[in-house]
């Protein structure tokens, strides 16, 4: 099974980093807000990263290190990697995923 760690933007334009093995589902929770308490009331969001693992223990283990570092270093992190549409919403994940994936 792949995991992925994923950054979201909030509308408050801070960063969310998470892991899931289903983006699309997980994304819709937070849309609804029952994902994390933190993005409850930060909506909407957008998908800037995704990077993914082989195990949940891996994933876990990326996600703590991304959450480790300065909000410059997670901004530095986003701008090197190339996803197709940073912008992504909630709502229009389901073609970034397929392009990203």
């Amino acid at each position: 099974m792949k995991w992925i760690v994923y950054i979201l933007e909030c509308a408050d334009t801070s960063l969310y980093t998470g892991i899931t093995n289903d983006l699309e589902r997980r994304l819709e929770e937070h849309r609804t807000g029952r994902g994390a308490k933190y993005t409850k009331h930060r909506c909407p969001l957008r998908v800037r990263y995704t990077e993914y693992r082989r195990t949940k223990g891996a994933a876990l283990a990326r996600e703590a290190a991304i959450k480790a570092l300065a909000r410059s270093e997670k901004l530095a992190l986003i701008a090197a990697q190339s996803i197709p549409d940073h912008s992504a919403s909630v709502t229009h994940l389901s073609a970034a995923t397929n392009e990203s994936g």
